[in-house]
């Protein structure tokens, strides 16, 4: 360490520059530090090696991670919890395709992400050349925006421009390409901070008008309710949607992406809606007359079949896309703009509130008569849902928590009680397996004070186990709940309900122990077989000052409910695999 140390000495007083910088890479990284960034997650590799030896003079910490598609999905994760872009790097061909579901995920959930790509030199590109791929072509349909760098003296700005497009206006993943000659190429331009093309244009604002008739409508309302998406989250308007509800009197239900902008212990709040969402939330949403839905895209899984979604709503949308208003779900009140900025402006234009006593008194009801309690005979096997409530008890509140996909995912999403903003990470419109350990590495360096704890399958977590290698290596404290059911459950359940019972290719009897594969990775490995060993295994695998996996043999048979069926009504949701 000390010779690596007087390495870094010698080439700091050896710089031969005024800006310390001599080429390509140089700008590359400036352009990171001028942005602010403090982690990077990467693979090395030779077309990116320029860029990655310009790092090694850098305050920066690159975290080697294990597979690229772990350093993506571990940058998001960073870019959610910080509302910062999360930065991930990749060498050419195979490096630059490893990253396409993560960067594909991080534009489905609009999260702030740049990824840099090495490339082979210009000269070569397009001659097959070893290791090469059409980086920017394959990415342009899952990219905000993506550049092909092709100067030094331009290629710290592409950079600081991805940066700058990533975080403003509708988030998303931007893509720098970077040709090998190109980052070795002579500069001594400091890119400067990070700035948006002087054409870009992100909507603040919405129309004065729209707004007071917005108002109006809901002033009227006798059933009216709150969509909280995750637009919510990424204008940073909790606080504005929260005090609205609360002023008004008005109930709230929130998409996946939007779970924790408004607190679940509240007594406004109906939870979570959708395919999996609480029997009470997709009433509310069923029979409102007045749905103000707030940074939400309206995907499928909230929706069900659009002709009977909130059939007999007046629908008031907010959302900084206008290419999402109406898209789905026909929109009444069209409100484009910031969703922190047109929630004041919806605030001030409220002369009044709705008069929701009596549809408070309904909602009440459906809770009681929808209650999301739960079977736990003693004879049978561990219900996951208990693991997950038990946890949440055991953690303090603003724990964050990520997922893989799967069963798993819903009885996270379900049965934890979400109060804060942020704390919820996962893949919520790709649906990627294996989302989940690599997140948990990206959300405790994003704030390494707080719990994080991770919900896995065990299909989800063969997919990327191989990060808990740097989970040890950087001694991160994360603990990883496996909850398995030796399958890919949410297949086997929908095989089960549509086909028949057909496992086909939906069992995993042969998987490892995940306990013995933990100590094997140097971390701590925890194993629950009965409800009598969950209250002392949490207390231990949380006190661990480490990565702990915990292996936890659920019912093999527990199922995700409530149900929507896919394409289906909202308000005819199922309970049970009889109701469907």
């Amino acid at each position: 360490m000390s010779g690596e140390r007087t390495r870094k000495v010698q080439n700091a007083e050896t710089a031969s520059d005024a800006t310390g910088i001599e080429n390509g890479a140089d700008a590359v990284v400036r352009a990171l530090e001028n942005a602010g960034v403090k982690h990077l997650f990467g693979i090395q590799g030779g077309a990116i090696m320029p860029v990655y030896d310009a790092i090694y003079d850098s305050e920066m910490n690159h975290i080697t991670m294990a597979h690229e598609q772990g350093a993506v999905h571990a940058a998001d994760a960073y870019g959610i919890v910080t509302g910062e872009p999360g930065v991930c790097m990749a060498t050419s061909g195979p490096g630059a395709t490893n990253l396409v579901t993560g960067i594909a995920d991080a534009n489905m959930d609009s999260d702030p992400l740049v990824a840099l790509t090495g490339q082979v030199p210009t000269d070569v590109v397009g001659n097959d050349a070893f290791q090469e791929t059409d980086a920017v072509g394959i990415t342009s349909p899952v990219t905000k925006a993506n550049t092909f760098a092709d100067d030094p003296d331009s290629v710290g700005t592409d950079v600081g421009t991805a940066f700058a497009l990533a975080k403003h206006g509708r988030q998303g993943p931007t893509l720098v390409d970077l040709p090998k000659d190109v980052t070795k190429g002579e500069t001594e331009t400091d890119p400067g901070g990070p700035t948006l093309p002087e054409t870009y244009d992100s909507p603040e604002a919405a129309d004065p008008d729209a707004v007071s008739g917005a108002a109006a409508t809901i002033r009227k309302a006798e059933r009216p309710v709150i969509l909280a998406g995750g637009g919510v989250i990424k204008a940073e308007a909790s606080d504005e949607l929260r005090a609205f509800a609360m002023e008004h009197e008005i109930p709230v239900v929130t998409t996946m992406p939007g779970t924790g902008s408004f607190p679940e212990d509240h007594e406004l709040s109906m939870e979570i809606v959708g395919m999996h969402g609480t029997g009470y939330a997709n009433m509310a949403i069923t029979v409102t007359d007045c749905l103000l839905a707030v940074g939400t895209r309206f995907d499928d899984r909230l929706t069900g079949g659009v002709e009977t979604f909130a059939p007999d709503a007046e629908v008031i949308h907010i959302d900084i896309d206008p290419a999402e208003v109406s898209k789905n779900i026909e929109a009444d009140h069209p409100l484009i703009g910031d969703a922190k900025a047109v929630l004041d402006q919806l605030a001030d234009a409220m002369t009044g509130s709705p008069s929701t006593g009596a549809w408070l008194e309904q909602c009440e009801t459906w809770k009681e008569e929808y209650s999301m309690e739960y079977a736990a005979p003693e004879d049978e096997p561990v219900k996951p849902q208990y693991v997950v409530e038990r946890f949440d008890e055991a953690t303090p509140e603003d724990t964050i928590v990520t997922a893989g996909v799967g069963q798993h995912q819903m009885w996270a999403w379900q049965y934890w009680t979400w109060t804060q903003p942020r704390t919820w990470v996962t893949s919520h419109g790709l649906g990627a397996m294996g989302y989940g350990l690599p997140g948990a590495i990206g959300a405790k360096l994003a704030a390494p004070d707080r719990e994080v704890v991770c919900f896995d399958g065990d299909g989800s977590f063969l997919m990327t186990c191989q990060e808990l290698s740097v989970a040890v290596r950087e001694d991160l404290d994360i603990t990883v709940v496996v909850l398995n059911n030796e399958a890919i459950g949410m297949v086997r359940q929908w095989q089960d309900v549509f086909f028949g019972q057909r496992h086909m290719a939906s069992d995993y009897p042969w998987i490892p122990e995940f306990d013995t594969l933990a100590e094997a990775f140097g971390a701590r490995g925890f194993r629950i077989d009965t409800d009598e060993e969950v209250e002392g295994v949490i207390e231990e695998a949380l006190a661990y000052d480490g990565p702990s996996v915990v292996d936890v043999h659920i019912d093999p048979g527990e199922k995700v409910y409530p149900m929507v069926p896919g394409g289906g009504d909202n308000g005819l949701f199922a309970l049970t695999e009889e109701q469907l």
